[in-house]
């Protein structure tokens, strides 16, 4: 039973943080100017790119601001960012780089860091491991002398780097290097494949003798041992190119002084140890990273919590649930809600959280105009509910419009600061003016399609605004206005990109006409809700445009779009996914067998796919007949981020632009399908082909497969929530503010036993405590859960730690070389892999 446990044990990771800035980025080659640089950062795991922002033009100190998340699918051993300028050719030439160990992640998670730019070279970019074996042998020679022979067993790699987006043709050169000799041996090229199997193995020559009693049996001397180094290096065939240099590892011979035989893995390095040039002169990259990687419990581990968080909605007052004990620790900490959202949505628990939360905030709220304005634990549940509810109500409402803004690029300055030389201030202001009224009439029809749970929310918080302030007519409106408008619509439109609107980041022209755009629709839905003058506008160009909506009834369309989603009548929610591009900024390999960049759509009737945006579809799959949903092994056509989409005809097979992008579309497209009649159990991960299914053998193509589909869960959002994940980000927050958990307790013993608030110490002072009684014995549960927690994760610590031992019983533990001003520094190692460690195991024979 414990063995079954331990196997529903998870590692997930995600990341999350900020690219900030760059300051006083250095000189890259090629005919830019240094004051002309127009720039981007990239996000790499390893060496594949998955986040990318905007260019940041003419600046070598730009502000880039852009926030990241996302799930991370996959084993990685380094985060890059680069930072890249466009030439006046729009090539993309490297500025520099920053590299950082997924051990050394930790040292800066949850705050802002400086990083000194380093260079870019090809032959310092490299990633993956290499297994090798070594022992001495001696042989007699063709002359009959008694020699001392190395022996070196290279037997397969891991983790090498996609070229052009492709698997590598790899081989390894084998040179045993010393002060006056350098003998090379070189491996077949294994094709297609980024963990060849090589299993070759090559003698060298490393001692010889007159005689057999001259040497003692398997003895190499000394000066000769400490002077010679194996040398592996790796590299991808280009055939008529020249060959790409892909990592190299040195292993000193001296190891064998003490074993005949040393197996291990080491990490690739670059070449000559990387690049010694001065990295100073590159600038430097200012970025925020919160790195999580949750050990996931079996499910019975957190019903205990996860039932405690559940009943926060019932306890009264709500100040003393447990959700709101989490948010109240932490509220400086903005992903904190996040988990606890997810939780409530799956369980459907969140409205009346949700509102208990309003309801107390109201109760401190002392002017109806500035009602639900700060960042407090209601608004942002509230705004964490709409990006996971509302994201297909955006892309039904807004992708439209914000796609023929994009592509039709017309100006639209007004601002008489900012406009060049030639514009008409009269036509861009046209232009603007027509495209706030398309945004603004596609918002206020859509309430339709307005998510019902949103719905739901709005309806409470229009209720409780009005019996908060029964006086006021328009608070009914601004407390409904303060999300949808401000938080949401307006949002959107500013960062269509952060919101999945577009698949890349608009030019700077287009961002700022989205800009003046945001800015329009933030006081055009106030207005219904609190009546704003128009003398309340600092901009001068502002207060001109805004006179000519005026006439349009806005106030009026904007009441009636509120009255309707904050109404008791209850609507149909759409889910529907607009077109979106994808691999290369915006396309896929699509096909069987010919791999063609073709542009894919999916809405919830029906996939498509084209050769390009407009163009006529090649085919069409109807969602309704889409029966899995399934990533496709890698061995099928020798491809990463593969996926396969089956359905009522032949498979459709897809590879995605990298693991990021292949793990969004399975999610889009299993929640568009998953209601489908007809879904499959079970499926082949691989392809039929040759007269049978590769990873089954089976001969029928008609055969089930052989391997059950991911479940999903149905929920009336239609959302994936895994609550054991969530549960355990609550724990591991919970278990990182202990300290805060004692000193709410301390004042809530404090405030009972004295029967009333005391003289307030200061850490007391930043938690809401109604009722300290009840708010103590919720901390005691929490105390005993946690308690708790902590002995599973520490009884499988401890088993995961003895069985790690046991494979190297009666053997010395793993031997790491280590990037230190000594070539090779030998120590032993407790875990597997470190920040700069070069070989990751010995494996006992």
């Amino acid at each position: 039973m414990a063995e079954e446990d331990d196997a529903r044990i998870r590692i997930l990771q995600s990341l999350r943080g900020k690219i900030c800035e760059a300051k006083n980025l250095g000189p890259v080659s090629g005919p830019n100017r240094q004051r002309d640089l127009c720039t981007f950062c990239t996000i790499s795991l390893d060496q594949e790119e998955v986040f990318r922002t905007k260019v940041f033009d003419k600046s070598v100190s730009p502000f880039y601001g852009e926030d990241f998340y996302f799930e991370i699918p996959r084993p990685f051993q380094c985060l890059s960012f680069y930072v890249y300028a466009k030439s006046v050719f729009q090539r993309e030439l490297p500025v520099g780089k920053v590299s950082i160990r997924k051990d050394d992640l930790c040292k800066y998670s949850g705050k802002e860091h400086w990083f000194s730019l380093h260079p870019v070279d090809p032959n310092s970019e490299v990633q993956g491991k290499v297994h090798l074996e070594m022992r001495l042998n001696e042989l007699i020679t063709e002359t009959g002398q008694i020699g001392q022979h190395l022996v070196v067993r290279i037997i397969e790699c891991q983790g090498l780097p996609l070229i052009s987006g492709q698997n590598c043709d790899p081989y390894a050169t084998v040179s045993l290097v010393g002060p006056a000799r350098s003998d090379q041996r070189k491996t077949k090229v294994k094709k297609k494949t980024s963990n060849p199997q090589f299993e070759e193995t090559f003698f060298f020559e490393v001692t010889r003798s007159s005689s057999y009693a001259k040497k003692s049996h398997f003895q190499v001397e000394e000066e000769d041992i400490e002077k010679l180094e194996l040398k592996v290096d790796l590299w991808n065939n280009e055939n008529l190119a020249q060959d790409v240099f892909l990592g190299e590892t040195r292993v000193p011979v001296k190891v064998l002084r003490d074993d005949h035989i040393h197996k291990a893995w080491y990490l690739l390095q670059p070449k000559g140890n990387g690049s010694k040039s001065k990295s100073d002169d590159l600038g430097s990259l200012r970025l925020r990273l919160t790195y999580i990687e949750d050990t996931v419990l079996p499910s019975a581990c957190y019903t205990p919590l996860c039932n405690l968080l559940l009943k926060s909605p019932d306890v009264k007052p709500i100040s003393a649930s447990a959700a709101h004990i989490l948010g109240d620790i932490c509220r400086e900490r903005y992903e904190a809600v996040l988990p606890t959202v997810r939780l409530l949505l799956h369980h459907n628990r969140f409205v009346p959280f949700v509102s208990a939360v309003a309801a107390l905030e109201l109760e401190n709220t002392q002017e109806a105009n500035t009602i639900f304005r700060g960042n407090s634990l209601a608004t942002r549940c509230i705004d964490d509910m709409m990006k996971i509810v509302g994201k297909n109500y955006l892309a039904v409402t807004l992708k439209p419009v914000i796609d023929e803004i994009c592509e039709s690029n017309k100006t639209c300055e007004i601002d008489p600061n900012k406009l060049k030389e030639g514009d008409n201030v009269e036509v861009n202001k046209e232009n603007l003016q027509g495209y706030v009224q398309k945004v603004f009439s596609s918002i206020t029809q859509s309430s339709s399609s307005c998510p019902p749970l949103m719905c739901d929310v709005f309806r409470s918080l229009r209720h409780l605004a009005c019996k908060r302030f029964p006086g006021d007519p328009h608070v009914q409106y601004s407390a409904v206005s303060s999300f949808v408008f401000l938080r949401f619509f307006a949002v959107a439109v500013l960062s269509p990109h952060t919101f999945q609107l577009r698949s890349h980041h608009p030019d700077p022209e287009i961002s700022r006409t989205l800009t003046l755009i945001s800015k329009t629709i933030q006081t055009l839905g106030s207005w219904g809700s609190l009546s704003k003058k128009l003398s309340s506008f600092k901009e001068t160009y502002m207060y001109d445009f805004f006179k000519s909506f005026q006439e349009d009834k806005c106030i009026e369309k904007v009441k009636k779009f509120l009255d309707e989603i904050s109404s008791n009548v209850s609507k149909e929610s759409m889910f529907i996914m607009g077109e979106v591009q994808k691999r290369a900024q915006g396309r896929k390999r699509l096909g069987k067998r010919n791999f063609k960049k073709r542009w894919l759509r999916v809405t919830n009737r029906e996939l498509s796919y084209h050769k390009h945006k407009g163009k006529e579809a090649l085919c069409i799959i109807n969602v309704k007949n889409i029966k899995a949903v399934e990533k496709l092994d890698e061995s099928a056509f020798n491809r990463k981020n593969m996926f396969q989409v089956v359905h009522s005809e032949k498979p459709l097979y897809v590879q995605a632009g990298n693991c990021v992008e292949a793990s969004e579309w399975l999610e889009v497209l299993g929640q568009v399908s998953r209601c489908n009649e007809g879904r499959l159990s079970t499926f082949h991960p691989s392809n039929y082909t040759s007269g049978a299914w590769q990873c089954c053998k089976s001969p029928s193509n008609n055969e089930p497969g052989c391997k059950p589909c991911t479940t999903t869960v149905l929920a009336n959002l239609q959302l994936d929530i895994d609550c054991d994940r969530e549960t355990e980000r609550i724990f591991s927050l919970l278990s990182s503010n202990d300290t805060k958990l004692q000193n709410m307790e301390d004042a809530c013993a404090s405030m009972a036993v004295y029967q009333g608030p005391q003289r307030e110490q200061e850490d007391y002072s930043k938690f809401t405590i109604q009722e300290p009684k009840e708010t103590f014995q919720t901390l005691k549960q929490l105390r005993n859960i946690m308690e708790e927690l902590q002995r599973q994760h520490n009884i499988r610590n401890d088993t995961t730690a003895h069985t790690k031992g046991a494979e190297f019983s009666q053997q010395e533990r793993p031997l790491c070389v280590q990037e230190k001003d000594e070539r090779y520094t030998l120590t032993s190692r407790h875990h597997e892999s470190t920040t700069a460690v070069t070989a990751l195991e010995q494996e006992p024979e």
